[in-house]
């Protein structure tokens, strides 16, 4: 099964880095894009990438240690690189996740404009009518990414959004964080143990 995960730049890198984590250790073939902006919020939410001077690829493999994700069990693709496979419906993609989702993004995904590969492989997804979950992660919301939103939605595509529950006390972020992007694998039918199930 190849997955293809998009990060973001909204707050909220966690839920991207516990996402790679989950998915490696599930032992799928996964090609992970992390956006400009994403880095630029991974120096200020990640400790080991804190510093402002480090290049983009320190602060990625500092991302990547965090959440013991070795780049021998993910690819990653530059978020300009246009002509990766996954950019065509012809790369037979299982599944695609942008998670976190800006609104920057899900508005460009909503109005179908490509400008960079996480754009570009959402709009195929919904093109090819394969699954793509986005995870957005912004509050309060306007009317617009509400519209935005649905239209996503009424595209095929689902949204789910990073609003953790709490019926599984949580005791760190990570479980918090681990909610979320098990919610985001379910809807793929993906199975997972990431959270304790409501047993009523």
């Amino acid at each position: 099964m190849k997955i293809f995960v998009g990060i973001s730049g909204a707050s909220g890198s966690i839920y991207g880095g516990r996402l790679l984590l989950a998915l490696s250790r599930l032992e799928y073939e996964i090609t992970a894009c992390i956006s400009d902006g994403a880095v630029e919020v991974m120096r200020h939410e990640e400790p080991l990438a804190a510093d402002p001077l480090a290049s983009r690829e320190a602060v990625v493999d500092a991302f990547l240690a965090r959440y013991e994700v070795s780049e021998d069990e993910i690819t990653l693709a530059a978020p300009d690189d246009m002509a990766s496979a996954f950019a065509s419906g012809s790369s037979l993609a299982s599944a695609a996740i942008i998670c976190p989702c800006s609104m920057s993004t899900l508005a460009s995904i909503a109005a179908g404009i490509t400008r960079n590969l996480n754009q570009r492989v959402a709009d195929v997804m919904l093109k090819e009518s394969r699954p793509l979950v986005l995870v957005p992660r912004e509050t309060p919301l306007s009317e617009i990414h509400i519209r935005n939103m649905l239209t996503v939605k009424r595209a095929g595509g689902l949204v789910v959004p990073a609003m953790p529950g709490f019926y599984h006390h949580p005791e760190t972020v990570a479980d918090l964080a681990d909610f979320v992007v098990g919610k985001a694998l379910d809807v793929l039918r993906i199975q997972n143990e990431l959270f304790d199930r409501w047993k009523g």
